[in-house]
C-alpha cells in the first residue's frame, strides 16, 4: 500500500474530526487488522457482521500505530487507551476507508476496468488481467475481496507504477453495486450476465438486473460498457443503454461473435481473433468479455490473444486434478443454477464413466425448491452413472431422482458419508465432479479422498 494523504485531508475527505494530531503528518499505509499491523501504520476499526474493530484498538496502540480512526459513538471507550496517540472520529469507518480508497483510485493514472454480473466475474477478471499485463503493469482484485470492503481494500493496493486495474464487483442485495461502483469509477464497465444468484435476498430476477446495472450510473467520462448481448436481460441494454457500448456472444448481431470453433476465436470489427485456447461453453463467454473490455481500453489484437494464453484459472473453478485411475473436475468454489447446469455439461460430454458429487446451491430463498427439482432433471439428461447428493437442500433433488425411478443416486446430509463409495470409484477410469455451495466446504471430501491409501 502506497498512501501518501496529509491528516487535513484525511480529516476532509472522511468528514471527520481529528484529535491530538498535527495536520500535515502523513497517511502512508493503512491497517485493518492488528494481527499484520505495522509499525508506523494507522489502523482503521472497520464493523462488520461478527466482528468489531473497534475492541482491538488496545492492540493496535500496543503495535505502534501512527493513527487510530475509529467511530464518534465508540471514542469516549477508549480515551485512556488512546491519550496521546492521535486519532480521527468519523461518523462510520467503513464510509471513511471507502472514501480513502475513492481518492486514492482518483489521484491514480490508471485506466480501471470494473466487473460484474451473476457468473463469471472471477474468471472474466482472471482474463482480462492477464490480457492486460501483456501492455502494461496491472493491478487486479486478490481472491473474492468484491463488497463493501473487499473493494476499497483493492483500490488502496494501486501504486504509482499501476496502468491498469481490473476490480471484481460483488452484490447479494439491491445497492450493493451502487455502493462500490461510486469509488471504481471505472473506464470500462463488463456485465457477464444476469442468473439466479442470491435469490433469497433479490427476491427476483428483475431485482438482480437493476442492481447489476446500478454500475452505469457511475462510469467515467466516455466509459464503455461490454455486456452479454445474448443474455435476455442484458440484451435491453441496446436500447436502454445511450453510451458507448460492446456486446459479445454466439448469436449474429452481437459486436464481438464468438466463433463455431473448438478454440477461442471471435470476430470484431470484420477481424478475426484466434487465440488458439480450448475453452468450454461458457468460459467463451467470459474470454469474449474479457478481450471485449481489453479492446475498449485500446489494447492491440497481438496482446489480446497472447494474454489469454497466458491465463490461469483460480483456484476450485473446474479444477482438474488425478485421483488414482480417475479425473477430478473440482469446482467448489460457489454453486447456482446456471453454474450447475454448466459443470453438468462439461461432465456430460465425458465419454466414459461419469460421477457427480453436488451439494445444496444456496441463497435461492423461496426459489430453492424450484432449482433443486430442475438439477434433479439435469442429471438425467446428462446421463451420469453415479450421482451423490449431500445437504439440506439436495434431499429435494434425490426425492425428484426417486419419482423419476433414477436409481444411482445416494443422499446423506453429511457429504463424508461418501467416502468409501468415492474411493472405490476411483479405481476406475473415470471422471469426477465435485460442486456446492462455497458454505459446504465441498473441498475437504476431496482431501479426505486423497488421504485414502
Amino acid at each position: 500500500m502506497q498512501l501518501n494523504i496529509n491528516h487535513k485531508t484525511l480529516e476532509k475527505i472522511t468528514k471527520g474530526i481529528l484529535c491530538q494530531a498535527a495536520e500535515q503528518e502523513i497517511l502512508y499505509s493503512l491497517s485493518y487488522d492488528t494481527r499484520t499491523l505495522q509499525k508506523g501504520q494507522a489502523y482503521i476499526a472497520l464493523k462488520g457482521a461478527n466482528f468489531d474493530g473497534h475492541t482491538f484498538i488496545n492492540k493496535a496502540v500496543e503495535a505502534g500505530a501512527s493513527l487510530i480512526i475509529l467511530e464518534k459513538s465508540q471514542a469516549s471507550k477508549y480515551t485512556k487507551i488512546l491519550n496521546d496517540i492521535p486519532y480521527l472520529e468519523v461518523n462510520n469507518t467503513l464510509f471513511a476507508l471507502q472514501e480513502i480508497a475513492k481518492f486514492h483510485r482518483l489521484n491514480k493514472n490508471i485506466k480501471i476496468a470494473a466487473v460484474t454480473g451473476s457468473n463469471g466475474k472471477s474468471t472474466t477478471k482472471q482474463m482480462l488481467a492477464s490480457i492486460l499485463r501483456q501492455a502494461g503493469q496491472t493491478c487486479s482484485t486478490e481472491g473474492n475481496l468484491n463488497n463493501q470492503i473487499g473493494v476499497p481494500r483493492s483500490l488502496l493496493e494501486i501504486t504509482d507504477k499501476d496502468d491498469y486495474g481490473v476490480f471484481e464487483l460483488g452484490a447479494s442485495h439491491k445497492g450493493d453495486i451502487a455502493e462500490i461502483a461510486r469509488l471504481v469509477l471505472p473506464d470500462v464497465a463488463v456485465i457477464t450476465n444476469i442468473s439466479p444468484s442470491h435469490l433469497e435476498f433479490f427476491g427476483s430476477m428483475e431485482n438482480i438486473y437493476k442492481t447489476k446495472t446500478e454500475i452505469l450510473q457511475y462510469l467515467n467520462k466516455d466509459a464503455t460498457l461490454v455486456f452479454n448481448g445474448d443474455d435476455k436481460f442484458l440484451k435491453l441494454l441496446r436500447t436502454a443503454y445511450k453510451g458507448k457500448m460492446i456486446s459479445f456472444g454466439f448469436t449474429a448481431g452481437n459486436d464481438i461473435q464468438i466463433q463455431d470453433s473448438p478454440t477461442f476465436s471471435f470476430v470484431y470489427k470484420g477481424d478475426l481473433f484466434n487465440t488458439g485456447v480450448m475453452l468450454e461453453k461458457h468460459n467463451k463467454l467470459n474470454a469474449a468479455a474479457a478481450c471485449g473490455a481489453a479492446l475498449a481500453i485500446g489494447i492491440l489484437k497481438k496482446d489480446v490473444e497472447n494474454g489469454l494464453k497466458n491465463y490461469q484459472p483460480m483456484p476450485m473453478r473446474l479444477e482438474k486434478h488425478k485421483l488414482n485411475k480417475s479425473n477430478v473436475l473440482l469446482d467448489c468454489y460457489n454453486a447456482n443454477p446456471v453454474s450447475m447446469e454448466n459443470a453438468l455439461n462439461i461432465l456430460a460430454s465425458y465419454k466414459g464413466y461419469k460421477t457427480a458429487v453436488l451439494g445444496d446451491m444456496r441463497e435461492l430463498g423461496k426459489y430453492s425448491q424450484k432449482y433443486h427439482k430442475e438439477l434433479a432433471k439435469q442429471i438425467i439428461e446428462a446421463k451420469i452413472d453415479s450421482v451423490f447428493l449431500a445437504g439440506k437442500e439436495t434431499e429435494i433433488t434425490y426425492k425428484e431422482l426417486l419419482k423419476l425411478n433414477y436409481p444411482a443416486v445416494k443422499y446423506s446430509l453429511n457429504k463424508l458419508d461418501f467416502l468409501s463409495d468415492l474411493n472405490e470409484i476411483t479405481k476406475k477410469p473415470s471422471l469426477i465432479l465435485f460442486k456446492a455451495s462455497r458454505s459446504l466446504n465441498f473441498e475437504d471430501l476431496f482431501l479426505k479422498l486423497k488421504e485414502i491409501k
